[in-house]
């Protein structure tokens, strides 16, 4: 597996490119504060005549995700629209409109998780006599852990029942902290032999919103870069949908005294190999 290619910026490989799809927790922000060089970034491929579509695992539709940008100090003018798994596991959802769903997770409490599912006409009820597993998180992300969940999925691999996986991504940093997710939980539950429906990166349905909503001429596959920190997520995704990919290393991995040697073992690790890396999103 050969190495990526290690820009010094943004600005030598945007001419390659008409469309960026570009993660956003671990690339433009950590949660509690915009990369100010990485949004610069993207600012400046639109003023270029470029089009930004940030794509992103946040288990919420695009108008909560876009919503903390303004407080963090992402511009709007980084970006022409966002796509996240929320908008995609929605529409998951409305596809299974005639099932019960038994909902995870939510450790702020269903209310603040109500914009998946509100309209939908679906049933809910907390346990597994349900038809569907609506995975959006632990219920204390803060002090729970994946393995405390095991018996109690145990139970509901056992009935039969499809875990639909609203953030496919198994951990998140927030300042510089991480934190578990529904991607861990949906491990736990394929490792017992459960079905699990992902929408997010890196399967297919979260690009295919995402490029139905680009303007026709910047459609072209080889014209389209993806940007990411994960790459179990991001570079994976890219690879599956014929897409070139940069790594960034200002997620997950935090990067040592030798980048590339580092970044080369880790995608390695993964099996994955992306086109471009650079410790992080600059122009």
């Amino acid at each position: 597996m050969t190495s990526p290619l290690f820009p010094a910026g943004l600005a030598g490989l945007a001419p390659r490119y008409d469309t960026i799809l570009c993660d956003v927790w671990g690339v433009i922000h950590n949660g509690r504060a915009a990369f100010t060089e990485a949004c610069d970034a993207l600012v400046r491929f639109r003023a270029q005549g470029g089009q930004v579509c940030l794509i992103t695992n946040a288990p919420v539709p695009e108008a909560q995700v876009v919503r903390y940008f303004e407080p963090l100090g992402v511009p709007n003018d980084a970006f022409d629209f966002c796509v996240s798994s929320g908008d995609a596991t929605r529409a998951e959802l409305a596809a299974r409109s005639h099932m019960t769903v038994w909902r995870m997770g939510g450790d702020e409490g269903w209310e603040h998780d109500r914009f998946l599912y509100d309209g939908l006409g679906l049933t809910y009820i907390d346990n597994d006599a349900a038809d569907l597993l609506l995975c959006i998180g632990l219920r204390d992300q803060a002090n729970d852990q994946p393995e405390d969940y095991r018996e109690e999925l145990r139970r509901a691999v056992a009935k039969g029942i499809p875990m639909l996986c609203a953030n496919p991504d198994k951990q998140v940093r927030v300042g510089g902290k991480l934190y578990w997710c529904a991607g861990a939980l949906a491990d736990i539950y394929e490792d017992l032999g459960g079905q699990v429906i992902y929408p997010g990166k890196p399967y297919a349905p979260i690009y295919e919103l995402a490029v139905a909503r680009l303007s026709a001429a910047k459609r072209r596959p080889e014209r389209i870069l993806c940007i990411g920190d994960s790459p179990a997520t991001d570079v994976r995704g890219a690879r599956l949908q014929g897409y070139d990919s940069l790594y960034v290393g200002t997620g997950l991995k935090q990067h040592g005294a030798d980048f590339e040697a580092e970044v080369t073992q880790l995608l390695a690790d993964y099996g994955e190999q992306a086109t471009y890396a650079m410790t992080g999103l600059r122009w």
